[in-house]
């Protein structure tokens, strides 16, 4: 299994960001993914899970509205578009197999300043 997130880096509040997730040695298609993000000094926490057919997709409540998951089966990538950054989404995201992220990617940095 691999995962290999791309995507991050820095950006300013009310910025917006396209993380990708290229994911290999499973059936992606028949997956349930989720993103993850770690803060400086936090716990790795769950923020977004998204269906296999992608007919279901559920958002932590701080990036409802804001955040949105997507997926293309035909190529094995997992997208999340990241809209009307705040400081506080700075963190290190994470793609995941499943919710708590035991299997999951190295993750790529997201910084969100002035």
């Amino acid at each position: 299994v691999q995962l290999v997130e791309s995507g991050g880096g820095l950006v300013q509040p009310g910025g917006s960001l396209r993380l990708s997730c290229t994911a290999s040695g499973f059936s992606f298609r028949d997956s349930y993914m989720a993103w993850l993000r770690q803060a400086p000094g936090e716990e790795l926490e769950w923020i977004i899970g998204i269906a296999s057919d992608s007919r279901e997709t559920h958002y932590m409540p701080a990036v409802r509205g804001r955040f949105t998951a997507s997926r293309d089966n035909a190529n094995n990538i997992l997208y999340l578009q990241m809209d009307s950054l705040k400081s506080e989404d700075t963190a290190t995201y994470y793609c995941a197999r499943d919710s708590r992220g035991r299997v999951r990617g190295q993750g790529t940095q997201v910084t969100v300043s002035s």
